[in-house]
């Protein structure tokens, strides 16, 4: 098998690293020890730190993004007006699929996700950019017309509710003194379970002002 190359072990490094002790408890010089590299590296291949984050959190995200939007074009191939059992399903469900139980992939993904969510650093959100804007227009679209009596504000909070327990859910299996035994039958009636309770949150009525 191929070495990785210092690029590769830097986001390697900073991955663990961010999701273990957030972006101002990591430093430039830790994400280097752990990869191996020189102090100058994270500059010649990112620029800066900020820049290393935005691309940790991208490799992260992408592919989830890829599938959610894969998913909905599934759905809406089906029928113009698909459940919200549905749409729930089709942006969680990635979610699960990333962070499966078990996988040590999956659980530095759950802890860079609350990371995100969390970390009151303003760099570990700003990474952002067309591709994870389309994908939540996307879908708040799609919500917006299966829950046509949610303001655009109230609807973009209960999708917020979808990422924030689904990425707890994971994150609590993942620190279980034996995160290894979850099987898959476990990690399948978690999945059914948050798609049944996120449903009937994205579905209660609107709250009243």
């Amino acid at each position: 098998m191929a070495t990785p190359d210092t690029r590769t072990q830097l986001l390697d490094a900073a991955e663990h690293l961010f999701a273990e002790h957030g972006y101002r408890g990591t430093s430039i010089r830790a994400i280097t020890r752990l990869a191996g590299a020189n102090l100058a590296a994270v500059g010649y291949h990112f620029g800066s730190k900020a820049e290393l984050m935005a691309a940790v959190a991208r490799r992260v995200i992408e592919p989830i993004n890829a599938a959610q939007c894969a998913g909905l074009d599934t759905l809406l191939a089906q029928t113009p007006d698909p459940s919200v059992s549905e749409l729930v399903e089709a942006f969680a469900g990635p979610l699960f699929d990333e962070m499966s139980a078990g996988d040590a992939g999956g659980a530095r993904t759950s802890r860079l996700i609350v990371t995100i969510l969390s970390d009151p650093a303003e760099e570990a959100r700003s990474w952002t950019g067309p591709g994870e804007d389309t994908v939540r227009e996307r879908y708040l679209a799609a919500f917006a017309r299966v829950l046509p009596g949610l303001s655009p504000e109230e609807l973009r909070f209960r999708m917020r509710g979808i990422l924030a327990v689904t990425a707890v859910d994971r994150l609590e299996v993942h620190q279980q003194p034996s995160p290894g035994c979850a099987s898959p039958a476990a990690d399948e009636a978690a999945q059914r379970w948050a798609i049944t309770f996120l449903t009937a949150a994205m579905s209660a009525p609107p709250t009243r002002t």
